[in-house]
């Protein structure tokens, strides 16, 4: 090969690495955002979820005290905690101003349809300083291995 076609094609090789890092990076950065929203998906499923659920259980409710004691019943069923230490005893406390807000919300209809949004937010807001993970993380459930067979 002359120097002449080495030259150019240099040129070439390096065009061509430049458009696959593009690529690669390009990707990487699409993988990320997937996976961000894949998260934002997840955890707006897991509010509505949880909030309709709470919603049912304190709405029958005579009064504010046992709509928040069904609303926190139902979170420890959700996030399987049948014991409760210190770390889980403060999470609820800080959980029952977000089901007195939805007991408010259902029984005061002229209520700030907001109210519920920025105390669920509060505390979502806390736990994450206070955990260093989100809230909804608790949600996040393992399946079981099950084991391969034949038919």
């Amino acid at each position: 090969m002359t120097v002449a076609a080495k030259s150019f094609l240099d040129g070439f090789k390096a065009a061509a690495a430049r458009a696959e890092a593009a690529e690669t990076q390009y990707r990487q950065e699409a993988a990320q955002r997937i996976a961000q929203l894949e998260k934002e998906r997840a955890f707006a499923f897991r509010r509505l979820n949880l909030l309709s659920a709470v919603a049912g259980a304190v709405g029958q409710a005579e009064n504010e005290e046992v709509a928040v004691a069904n609303g926190l019943a139902l979170l420890r069923d959700r996030v399987n905690w049948s014991t409760v230490d210190e770390a889980r005893s403060e999470v609820l406390s800080r959980f029952a101003g977000v089901v007195a807000a939805v007991s408010r919300g259902l029984t005061q209809p002229d209520d700030s349809p907001d109210s519920v949004a920025g105390t669920l937010a509060e505390f979502e807001a806390w736990y994450l300083d206070h955990r260093r993970n989100p809230f909804w993380m608790l949600f996040e459930q393992e399946l079981p291995e099950l084991p391969l067979v034949e038919v």
